[in-house]
């Protein structure tokens, strides 16, 4: 209140010395802070920040961190962000970046592998080399491969629609049906190996939204919103379609699942839902929404060797394979769910 006087010059003795007292009682036996972190400003690599450095002292939750072209959006303690890209030739794309509740950092790293010939991301030969390394691979019921990322649904992964173009020019009607039967395959299993359902994982659409998916023109994640949206932009040249989780630790199991984007990169490649035999270099919709999918509920990817599999880093174009799952994707779903 305006105009009250403060305690006299015996008060603010008193008080002084109470002061004093309760400070040397807090301190007494308590273990100093380490100090807190420079990083210079704009992006910052993992070495910048590395494995082992508070996110707290470094003020660093927000940052984006990078890795060899991926990066991530520095989230809050006790959460975990990953993100995997489907590229032209199925090289490696994508790391994981954990908080731990303290604020500690740690890092997974995808498996490191190289395109076919040790082609070059986005190189004119990548997708041809691809192909020819996929006509060596197993057939997709005779591969068992799989790799899992080390989270899962625990309930329904609710999901919207951006309300911006879809990829393939579809209607927002057309997208829903396109993405959710993409989402289905992975939650039924959907296979022409002869394995039954026996994935207990659950989805539902929810709406339109015009909320967009938290990844930026570079494939990076940004901060998470607490909606799971698929939509379509520019998420530079390397990716196909990018996908962005982040979940939370679950004691003795694989982490829960707290949001998970899908971005098509409608801005470099061309989309389908219709595959001709014209089909000369579009992307099959509903083959990359099923790898994307795939990602949302926990499944990593195949790996070089492993080209027949709808979770191998490349969904090939024109192809409508991956519309269903291999023995590996389906093994991978069931060793989680």
């Amino acid at each position: 209140m305006a105009g009250r006087r403060g305690p006299g010059l015996g008060g603010r003795a008193v008080t002084a010395l109470l002061l004093a007292a309760s400070l040397s009682v807090v301190c007494v036996g308590e273990v100093p802070r380490p100090p807190g972190c420079a990083l210079a400003r704009g992006e910052l690599t993992v070495d910048d920040l590395p494995a082992g450095s508070s996110v707290l002292d470094c003020l660093a939750v927000g940052r984006v961190v990078t890795h060899e072209g991926a990066g991530v959006a520095v989230p809050e303690p006790g959460t975990t962000v990953s993100v995997d890209a489907l590229t032209v030739d199925g090289s490696a794309h994508g790391f994981t970046l954990t908080v731990a509740a303290d604020g500690t950092v740690s890092y997974v790293y995808e498996a490191a592998h190289e395109g076919p010939d040790g082609a070059t991301r986005a190189a004119p030969h990548a997708a041809a080399a691809a192909s020819r390394a996929r006509a060596d691979a197993p057939a997709p019921c005779a591969d068992g491969a799989y790799s899992t990322a080390g989270r899962k649904e625990y309930d329904t992964y609710e999901w919207f629609i951006g309300d911006g173009p879809l990829p393939g020019r579809l209607s927002h009607a057309e997208g829903r049906r396109a993405f959710e039967d993409a989402i289905a395959t992975i939650t039924t299993s959907r296979n022409d190996c002869g394995y039954d359902d026996t994935v207990t994982a659950k989805a539902r659409f929810l709406s339109s939204t015009g909320n967009e998916a938290g990844i930026d023109g570079a494939a990076r994640c940004t901060r998470r919103d607490g909606l799971s949206v698929w939509d379509a932009g520019d998420i530079g040249g390397e990716a196909v379609a990018t996908t962005c989780s982040w979940s939370r630790p679950v004691p003795d199991g694989p982490e829960e699942l707290l949001e998970a984007d899908v971005r098509f990169n409608t801005h470099d490649f061309p989309f389908t839902n219709r595959p001709s035999g014209a089909c000369t270099h579009a992307y099959d919709i509903r083959s990359v929404a099923t790898h994307e999918a795939g990602h949302v509920f926990g499944l990593g990817h195949s790996g070089a060797g492993h080209e027949n599999l709808t979770m191998y880093a490349n969904s090939f174009a024109c192809s409508t394979d991956a519309r269903t799952l291999g023995k590996g994707d389906v093994l991978g779903l069931r060793s989680l769910y």
